[in-house]
């Protein structure tokens, strides 16, 4: 089974005592109309931490350094209904950057609270995964999804934390 490599990287900061992530409303492509988190495909010769830094300055205009990313595991997803769509997505949870976050072609991003996740606006999966990654956990899941391409059929765990 082949999987594409993908990386997902989530900035987070403390505002007013809160606890907030960056994710965006995606405006292109796959995933259109969905809050997801800042992220892509890794380009041949790129690292995992490569493709994060440059998928964040791509998609919201600021500057993340490889030495800031925590490494918040691994994602698969296993689209049985759609092979071409399996991914390997390699998660980054980063506390520091340069610059501000902006619109981009691709991005409308967002600060959400950690503890209030825009879950009915995201796809279904990241429920299962997203508050334990930003809350230190490192992940190793496969997620498959029914044949809608869209709901969870099953969440496999490997994690060891």
């Amino acid at each position: 089974m082949t999987f594409v490599p993908v990386t997902l990287c989530f900035l987070t900061r403390i505002e007013s005592g809160v606890f907030q992530v960056l994710l965006g409303t995606k405006k292109t492509g796959f995933g259109l109309g969905k809050i997801v988190g800042l992220g892509g495909h890794v380009e041949p010769g790129e690292s995992d931490a490569e493709a994060a830094c440059r998928e964040v300055q791509e998609e919201a205009g600021v500057v993340v350094l490889e030495a800031d990313l925590r490494d918040a595991g691994v994602v698969a997803f296993h689209f049985p209904a759609r092979p071409e769509w399996n991914m390997r997505t390699r998660l980054f949870v980063a506390e520091r950057w340069d610059g501000e976050p902006s619109e981009s072609t691709e991005i409308r991003p967002e600060w959400f609270d950690v503890g209030s996740l825009p879950v009915e606006r995201m796809w279904q999966d990241a429920e299962h995964w997203l508050p334990r990654a930003l809350g230190g956990s490192l992940l190793r899941l496969t997620v498959v999804l029914n044949d809608d391409n869209e709901t969870v059929r099953e969440v496999l765990d490997y994690s060891t934390r």
